[in-house]
């Protein structure tokens, strides 16, 4: 069974700020574009194969590695919620789900 993606809006706020940090650093909006690709295939796995991510200590949440960075996301019945995306070269110290 294919489960919904959900956004939480952290996480809607989180990956417009990889996208718009890319788009700055390069000038250019080709990376930006294929870093968005890349997510959006991996939630589509997620969908299908919600078990694909690392345990965590929390029940029912798990994070999977895209490029640099961690999407962390919580599984229910129908729908994976989508809770942070974070740069895994930050300060772990910070992260808030």
């Amino acid at each position: 069974m294919v489960r919904q993606i959900v956004w939480v809006q952290k996480a809607q706020e989180d990956r417009k700020q990889i996208l718009a940090y890319w788009f700055n650093r390069n000038k250019s909006k080709t990376y930006s574009k294929k870093l968005d690709q890349y997510i959006r295939v991996t939630l589509n796995l997620i969908g299908k194969y919600p078990l694909i991510g690392k345990k965590t200590d929390i029940p029912d949440v798990r994070i999977k590695t895209i490029a640099a960075y961690l999407l962390i996301y919580q599984i229910t019945e129908t729908r994976i919620v989508v809770l942070r995306i974070w740069d895994s070269r930050r300060n772990p110290a910070k992260l808030q789900y």
